[in-house]
């Protein structure tokens, strides 16, 4: 099969989006939930059709809300929050705090936020400059605040989730909020601040679909299920779970003659710090890290026309992936310093050169500004732009499982 032929079978497959409205009729995916198990057993009924599919379940640091509630004393009105995943609880009456806001939430912005509930703002996640909300967060709690609430930007989404990255450690109460909610407390406002959550241990589904090529070398397609219950995690990433399964179908009946196989990974707990994958890695064993040639991790890869691979430090795999999108008549743009932001980080630390493909990198107006709201639902995403985000992850697939082993040992900067 040619390049042309199977990147054909990609645009012509009409069950991607089938697919992905399947996956966004399973709901937001929180790890844990109803939802998400819902989702792991579609992709594993999907992944099946294609050949053995092994469950790998691993641990993380499990944690349930049982009452999240934020009220302005003034007026006694409950303002729209969420909690953080994994925040530390209050005590059961909750707490009654000062807030202070601290505008973007900088470690260098948080003066005087002992005992206080500071103020921090999201950023639009997908940025070189952005401050992520755990660094904030660390920035908080270091400065001896007594919680932390951080402040969606947009008007009418709703409170911002995400997670925590307590994983049952030390920590402060932490929730998102809503543009509305912090328009009221950036003046200065007591509230009372109750977080309730209970720490538990837990595992999580890993699928795991192997492709035999030729040699013994894999290429890791990797995409994570689990999401948030705001709205249907419809970019992050039921977007990433459905090219997945478009690519591995139409790899399925061309594998064999590859240079190198296809493995095909659904990581879970990748919304709490990354989890699922990282214990993942450090659990198989080292001659299966070996055979991983590449990592080619698809995560929120529509929301905008314009694709970027994170290419994690390594020099040469932007210009190789570049390359091969071209040759399927694409554009991708590339950002080679590592960002610790889905699943090819964990990949990238034990040295295996990895990217994440994903949508609107830089672009603070493109629909990825939803993710983490109740607003990332099924109708923010063309289809026509998920499809051609499909083709071009299959180009890169392709040129992978096809690449010479002299040009594998260049993208690890071994030759």
């Amino acid at each position: 099969m040619t390049r042309e032929d199977f990147l054909g079978r990609i645009a012509a497959d009409a069950a991607l989006a089938t697919d992905f409205a399947a996956i966004c009729d399973t709901g937001g995916r929180l790890q844990g939930t109803p939802s998400a198990e819902r989702g792991f057993a579609l992709m594993e009924e999907r992944l099946s059709a294609l050949g053995t599919v092994w469950n790998e379940p691993v641990p993380y640091a499990g944690w349930r809300c049982h009452e999240a509630r934020l009220t302005d004393v003034a007026t006694g009105r409950d303002l729209d929050c969420t909690p953080l995943l994994g925040a530390a609880s209050t005590p059961v009456e909750g707490l009654l705090l000062d807030t202070l806001d601290c505008g973007r939430g900088a470690p260098g912005d948080v003066a005087g936020a002992a005992g206080r509930a500071v103020l921090a703002r999201h950023e639009y996640p997908f940025s070189a400059q952005t401050i992520h909300r755990r660094v904030k967060l660390a920035a908080a709690q270091d400065a001896g605040a007594s919680a932390f609430l951080i402040v969606q930007p947009e008007a009418g989404v709703g409170p911002v989730s995400g997670s925590s990255g307590r994983a049952g450690g030390e920590g402060i109460p932490a929730l998102g909020i809503s543009a509305e909610a912090g328009a009221v407390l950036a003046e200065g406002r007591r509230v009372r601040l109750t977080l309730l959550g209970s720490d538990h241990a837990a595992t999580t589904p890993t699928l795991v679909l192997t492709m035999p090529g030729k040699g013994n070398d894999l290429v890791v397609l990797s995409a994570h299920l689990d999401g948030h219950p705001l709205g249907e995690s419809a970019i992050d990433n039921a977007t990433g779970l459905a090219a997945a399964l478009c690519i591995a179908r139409a790899v399925q009946p061309v594998a064999a003659q590859c240079e190198r196989g296809l493995m095909v990974c659904i990581f879970g707990a990748e919304e709490w710090a990354l989890a699922g994958s990282k214990v993942w890695l450090e659990q198989i064993t080292l001659s299966r890290r070996q055979r991983m040639a590449v990592n080619i991790n698809l995560d929120s890869i529509a929301g905008s026309p314009n694709l970027t691979a994170l290419t994690s430090g390594f020099a040469k795999l932007g210009p190789f992936l570049t390359d091969a999108a071209r040759k399927a008549g694409h554009g991708l743009r590339t950002h080679r310093p590592l960002m610790r932001n889905s699943d090819h980080a964990n990949f990238a630390d034990r040295q295996i050169p990895a990217a994440r493909l994903i949508a609107g990198f830089n672009e603070p107006d493109s629909a990825l500004r939803l993710l983490l709201t109740g607003a990332d639902r099924r109708e923010v995403v063309p289809m026509q732009q998920l499809r051609e985000a499909t083709v071009t992850a299959g180009a890169l697939v392709w040129e992978a499982m096809t690449a010479s082993p002299d040009a594998m040992m260049r993208i690890r900067g071994a030759v």
